[in-house]
């Protein structure tokens, strides 16, 4: 099995054991085992539900440094949607854009306007099918989501690319010409507002290898972007993306900017859990279309973002109303130039859990056991035992990584029990 590679980790040292993780975890991918909490990463999807939840900031998002670019003879900021809701006095998007040339990098692009092209072939791709609902692949963990929990939703998903990739082909093309330089001396790096993208990067789903270099956090370098913003207002970069491209960094945005008949937008993976389960029984026919972003907000609800969610949110719409669509005969020579970019280059296969055995039939008899042990837990779900629920206990224990006793109120049960056993005879407790 190749290995995961996965943006959310743990710090050891500064974890307590106190469970907050294992609770809001979608995928049951997280356990505290001798006073410590474990990531299980076949079952880890990327979101940072764990990092949002852990009060000890145990939980943290491997991105990489700026100081990367160093390593590049040209470097370029792709300047995600999210990016642009972050900063309360930002009234010209370019504004962002000379902030980041005053870092330091050498050129910028805007994913928003790759979500133009995106948009554009997705919606074609929908309307050129008659069967659905079409779910959109653009945001990360939702794929994972669906590959580790949902694998039988995989066909439904939109094989087209997201524009953080189709941004990255396209801002390497254009450094190409622009610096004379070979592919491998120059650097693209996403400013993500989440750990998702860091993962869809450095492992990409449907891709040999990502034309992004890496990604940095808006968290790491918002305080740098924050000093260099224009005083003056005054812009000297133009922004070309639409006010559509730029919508895609919060919930709705992709279906405002698709424009397709009987849609649905969810964000909050807890939600969009909540969702697929009632695509999964069937219960969606008259939707074409399914927009669904783990994070609260969308984009902007990001766990490396800085900004409140619903802050971001607002001043991205207000940043949308101001920009009129991009020229048509823009974006025509832009997807020329991407060329097939839009389409997957691999299938996106599932994900699934190791299984309880090789052997199906000692499976099924593990599954059984799996039953029984379940069914004398109390089903309190309460996570003391170091597991989600009773059901992931049960399931630990027939793995051999988890014991009976670690359920206390088995424990207390038995103990009482015993107390009440001896007394009886006078003997005590020992």
């Amino acid at each position: 099995m190749t290995p995961y590679f996965h943006s959310v980790r743990l710090d050891p040292e500064k974890c307590k054991g106190c469970t907050n993780c294992i609770k809001h975890c979608p995928t049951e991918a997280i356990r505290v085992r001798d006073g410590k909490a474990y990531i299980m990463e076949d079952r880890c999807i990327d979101c940072g539900e764990c990092i949002r939840a852990c009060p000890n900031h145990a939980k943290v998002a491997h991105t990489d440094q700026l100081m990367r670019c160093h390593d590049y003879a040209y470097n370029v900021a792709l300047a995600a949607p999210a990016l642009f809701g972050q900063f309360s006095n930002v009234t010209n998007p370019g504004s962002v854009l000379d902030a980041l040339l005053a870092l330091g990098f050498d050129d910028v692009y805007e994913v928003p306007l790759a979500a133009d092209l995106v948009s554009q072939v997705m919606r074609e791709f929908v309307q050129q099918r008659s069967s659905g609902p079409w779910i959109s692949a653009s945001c990360p963990a939702v794929v994972r989501l669906i590959q580790v929990r949902f694998p039988e939703l995989i066909p439904n998903l939109i094989t087209v690319e997201s524009p953080m990739e189709v941004a990255g082909y396209l801002a390497r093309q254009q450094a190409i010409r622009k610096s004379g330089l070979p592919s491998e001396k120059i650097g693209v790096w996403f400013i993500t507002p989440c750990a998702a993208k860091v993962t869809a990067i450095h492992q990409p789903e449907a891709l040999s290898a990502s034309s992004v270099t890496g990604a940095i956090a808006i968290s790491q370098i918002y305080g740098d972007i924050l000093k260099l913003l224009p005083a003056s207002g005054e812009v000297q970069t133009v922004f070309q993306a639409s006010g559509h491209g730029l919508g895609w960094g919060r919930a709705g945005g992709e279906n405002v900017a698709l424009a397709i008949d009987n849609h649905l937008a969810v964000d909050g993976v807890h939600n969009v859990i909540a969702l697929l389960e009632e695509l999964e029984m069937g219960r969606l026919h008259d939707i074409r279309f399914l927009e669904c972003q783990a994070c609260t907000g969308g984009c902007v609800g990001g766990a490396l973002t800085v900004e409140n969610p619903f802050i971001a949110r607002v001043r991205l719409r207000k940043l949308v109303a101001k920009l009129m669509d991009s020229p048509s005969n823009e974006v025509a020579l832009l997807r020329e130039e991407a060329g097939d970019i839009f389409s997957l280059k691999r299938e996106i296969v599932s994900r699934p859990f190791i299984p309880l055995a090789d052997d199906m039939r000692l499976a099924i008899a593990k599954m059984e056991q799996l039953e029984e042990i379940e069914a004398r837990l109390p089903g309190l779900d309460c996570g003391a035992c170091g597991a989600p629920n009773c059901r992931a206990l049960a399931e630990d224990i027939v793995r051999g990584i988890a014991e009976k006793t670690d359920c206390v109120i088995k424990m207390r049960e038995e103990w009482l029990s015993r107390f009440k056993r001896n007394n009886r005879y006078g003997k005590g407790v020992r």
